[in-house]
């Protein structure tokens, strides 16, 4: 073999696993429901129904008042994203908070704060009913 040929056959070899830097990109561990079923998002739902009453009103006023608890959700540690639920047939309105597997048993000590008062307001709106939380894990497939 030439000595040009040695050479680029020794620059396509595989690096020495040793010099290989560790991927320190993943900072959260991967928990499982059972074998093949992982995750490392755990999400809270907070969820009613809404009337069309009086030009869907409580419609309205869920909204603003989830715009007014954003600031402290988007707070909350381990925090992920929000998303909104609309359903205009069967008038649902969900809020689904996600948030670090690892950061969850913290926020579920603090009763989910501000839950507990959101919910409160939420029940007092006229127009709205069904007022329900459910927890899951969720994962982008």
């Amino acid at each position: 073999m030439s000595e040009k040929k040695r050479d680029r056959v020794d620059d396509e070899k595989e690096p020495d696993p040793a010099s290989k830097k560790p991927d320190n990109t993943t900072t959260s561990t991967m928990k499982s429901v059972t074998e093949g079923v992982e995750f490392d998002t755990i999400a809270r739902e907070w969820r009613c129904k809404w009337s069309q009453d009086n030009d869907k009103k409580s419609l309205q006023e869920s909204q603003a008042l989830l715009e007014s608890v954003l600031t402290d959700v988007k707070k909350v540690d381990g925090f992920k994203q929000v998303q909104r639920i609309v359903c205009g047939s069967c008038m649902d309105f969900k809020v689904i908070t996600s948030v670090s597997a690892d950061q969850f048993e913290a926020w579920e000590a603090s009763k989910f704060e501000p839950e507990p008062a959101y919910l409160e307001k939420l029940k007092a709106i006229v127009g709205v009913s069904q007022v329900e939380t459910q927890t899951y894990t969720i994962m982008p497939m």
